[in-house]
């Protein structure tokens, strides 16, 4: 009986933790070339925007070896890779792909996360803003990626069967996340949500930094039912 556990604990550690060790690393690839592609996103436009506004910031911060953020103006994308390997749930499109069905292995995936943020959610220090999450892409061992997201994310790079990974794909997904955030406009909540504050609020030495901020804080649109709360 110990014989054959150990056995079972050999298969799962070859057939699972191996795979995940190759997705990670795969990820982790991708992941550091985005580093190179997101400065020259940042390069390419420096000069163009400083002929447009001198005061619009682009900037670009190797934050961790998982995180990196791209000011935009008045937006920050924070791309984010996840530590972990991911399994989709059996009702997923993908396994509805020959691809997957074939080789039900090319179903894990790594993650790497885009979020939207207020440049001045950061620049002010006010933790209690708001960021939404633009886009996922998920990637596997074998560089086949897609992305769920907003928009023109969700339905321009859709196809895991055939999608490879690389350097022009990655600047394409990073363009489109900008062109979202900077159509991704701030609106005032709705009265009812700000119109009582505490007396320890307005007491804090930065009573702006305790109200909080976000791009879609309290609304609901019929023109983009996908939105976030």
């Amino acid at each position: 009986m110990e014989n054959k556990t150990n056995e079972i604990i050999l298969e799962l550690l070859k057939e699972k933790s191996s795979l995940k060790q190759d997705v990670f690393y795969s990820t982790l690839s991708v992941f550091k070339e985005l580093k190179d592609v997101v400065k020259e996103v940042v390069n390419d436009l420096k000069p163009k925007v400083a002929a447009i506004d001198k005061r619009l910031i682009i900037n670009y911060k190797d934050k961790t070896e998982f995180e990196i953020e791209l000011q935009v103006a008045g937006d920050v994308l924070i791309f984010q890779m996840h530590t972990n390997v991911f399994e989709f749930d059996i009702s997923h499109q993908i396994w509805k792909t020959s691809y997957v069905k074939e080789q039900p292995s090319n179903s894990f995936c790594g993650v790497i996360n885009i979020y939207n943020f207020l440049a001045d959610s950061f620049k002010y220090n006010r933790s209690n803003d708001l960021g939404y999450l633009v886009a996922r892409i998920f990637q596997n061992r074998e560089h086949h990626y897609f992305v769920e997201g907003k928009r023109q994310l969700g339905f321009l790079y859709n196809d895991f069967s055939n999608a490879l990974m690389n350097r022009a794909e990655l600047k394409k997904i990073v363009e489109s996340a900008v062109v979202y955030c900077l159509s991704f406009d701030l609106f005032t909540p709705p009265f009812e949500e700000v119109r009582v504050v505490s007396v320890g609020q307005t007491e804090q030495q930065n009573f702006l930094m305790s109200v909080k901020t976000g791009k879609r804080l309290g609304f609901r649109f019929q023109t983009d039912t996908d939105e976030l709360d």
